[in-house]
């Protein structure tokens, strides 16, 4: 057994340990099940048009799914299939890891949760969204061992402000992941979303001061294509 699987087993065990005490502290757990007329939309597509293998998935809550029918041509030449479901929350993510990425057989899997999750009527905490995030990677690597992964830090926004201290805490942890993984890589789209004093560009979102507006999708397309595009360039001519 190989120190990545080894590594990836340990994980899955921490982190139903943590998600055991979540539940047992607070009783609530966001029922995935939710998206299951989401998810059985994407299947029917691939029925009708079956995606290439190969490609990178895109998958996560709405900042991806309102980015589906933009993200081909933001980062072509690149082969993306695009599997954001809007609302989602890390646990849904994992819940929903066969059907909407693994099933493609990628090469790479890019992420983006943790915005929901701190923002619900009970704010799931830090250590049950690194736990998911670390069985989503064990499971990647169990089932496509040589599969790259990008994790999306959380976005600052305007209507969220008030948890963004907790959100750069949870960055930090998905950072430090990712280190610890040479196949997990850290895509930082917080930063280019701020002003030079830290605070958050209030003109980069539409009237919900949530979700990006043109300019802040432009900014959002640009800083995943700039990440992708070093180690995925190469790998799309393959």
């Amino acid at each position: 057994m190989n120190t990545i699987i080894r590594l990836a087993l340990g994980a899955i065990l921490l982190a139903g340990a943590a998600w055991a005490v979540w539940v047992l502290l607070t009783g609530w757990i966001p029922d995935p099940k939710r998206f299951e007329s989401e998810i059985a939309e994407f299947e029917k597509q691939d029925r009708l048009a079956p995606p290439p293998e190969n490609a990178i998935v895109l998958t996560g809550s709405s900042s991806i799914a309102h980015w589906n029918d933009q993200a081909r041509a933001a980062l072509a030449p690149l082969t993306v299939i695009p599997r954001g479901f809007g609302g989602s929350v890390m646990h849904d993510a994992l819940y929903y890891l066969d059907r909407v990425a693994l099933v493609y057989k990628p090469r790479a899997i890019l992420i983006y949760e943790g915005d929901n999750d701190l923002d619900g009527r009970l704010p799931i905490p830090k250590g049950a969204i690194l736990a998911d995030l670390k069985r989503i990677i064990a499971r990647i690597h169990e089932k496509l061992p040589q599969t790259r992964i990008y994790v999306l830090s959380i976005k600052p926004s305007v209507l969220r402000s008030a948890r963004w201290r907790t959100a750069q805490q949870v960055n930090a942890g998905y950072r430090e992941i990712a280190a610890q993984d040479p196949l997990v890589h850290y895509v930082d789209v917080a930063t280019p979303l701020l002003n030079k004093d830290g605070s958050v560009m209030t003109d980069i979102f539409l009237a919900d001061n949530l979700h990006l507006n043109d300019r802040g999708v432009a900014i959002w397309g640009a800083t995943i294509k700039a990440a992708l595009m070093p180690m995925e360039a190469g790998a799309e001519r393959q």
